[in-house]
């Protein structure tokens, strides 16, 4: 009977981990940042992003993702 009640509990829902400096009001906040923008807003920032000095948009293969932010990290921590 125990085994039953266990069973018929709903599952835990795992604790929201963010990075550092970041809390869900952050998020939410962000989120609705960028629902509330209008389509000339949002590329009104793009077009900005793409104008910044010293940084390059590129695209890469999916499988060097995580080896290309270690070599960031590790830049950035020199």
């Amino acid at each position: 009977m125990k085994k039953q009640a266990a069973a018929s509990k709903p599952p835990r829902r795992k604790k929201q981990v963010f990075p550092r400096g970041w809390n869900e009001k952050k998020v939410r906040e962000v989120i609705a940042y960028y629902d509330s923008q209008t389509e000339d807003e949002e590329l009104a920032e793009y077009e900005a992003a793409m104008k910044v000095e010293g940084l390059t948009v590129m695209l890469v293969p999916s499988e060097l993702v995580p080896e290309i932010r270690q070599l960031i990290g590790r830049r950035r921590g020199a």
